[in-house]
């Protein structure tokens, strides 16, 4: 039975995104308030939420509720918005929002794609593919699972020699090992690069 490891499970990177931004502003309003990081968490993930972030043009917490958040600062220092309005009226103007939230989270659903796209485009516009032909000599990329824990630094980068021998798709090739033993599964062109052998010729 052949058993696979998983060396990088798949994933947008989006938890870490967030808590990247999240950890930058709490640290910025943390240098006069050294040892306050719960109190400051609050203030820094309520302006996160109620921020609207260039790949959906909509803050999330418009997104989960269909309305704007209020500013807190107007239930300390009340406004007209806040004291002329009671609660029936105030369900009454907010009902056409939660109509049109479904509208709202398509619109947003539209716009990440559409910057997805933009993104993935200017990714692939400095990328060189790389190129083999059936018989070319390769070296592969040494994995985690495939390498050497003992060897530690010195443990080389690239492993091989292989052949190519078959394309099996847009940039994945099948690999042989020089006794003509053919590798199960395929591998992108990304952890494979060319193996030049250098002849000296003795011309004396």
């Amino acid at each position: 039975m052949v058993m696979y490891t998983l060396v990088h499970p798949q994933a947008n990177g989006q938890a870490e995104s967030n808590n990247k931004i999240i950890v930058n502003n709490l640290k910025k309003r943390l240098d006069d308030n050294k040892g306050s990081q719960a109190e400051e968490l609050l203030f820094v993930l309520w302006a996160y939420k109620t921020t609207s972030k260039v790949a959906t043009g909509q803050n999330p917490y418009s997104l989960v509720f269909g309305m704007e958040a209020m500013v807190p600062a107007e239930v300390v220092i009340p406004t007209a918005r806040y004291v002329l309005q009671n609660q029936a009226d105030n369900n009454k103007i907010l009902a056409p929002d939660l109509d049109t939230i479904d509208e709202l989270r398509d619109l947003a659903k539209i716009r990440i794609a559409a910057h997805q796209q933009r993104i993935t485009n200017a990714y692939k516009k400095n990328i060189k593919v790389r190129r083999f032909q059936i018989g070319d000599l390769v070296l592969r990329k040494t994995f985690q699972i495939t390498m050497d824990l003992s060897a530690g630094k010195l443990e080389p980068k690239w492993e091989g020699l292989y052949l190519i021998d078959v394309e099996a798709g847009k940039g994945e090739y099948c690999l042989a090992t020089l006794d003509g033993n053919i590798f199960p599964r395929s591998w992108n062109a990304i952890h494979l690069k060319s193996y030049f052998m250098y002849v000296r010729l003795d011309v004396s």
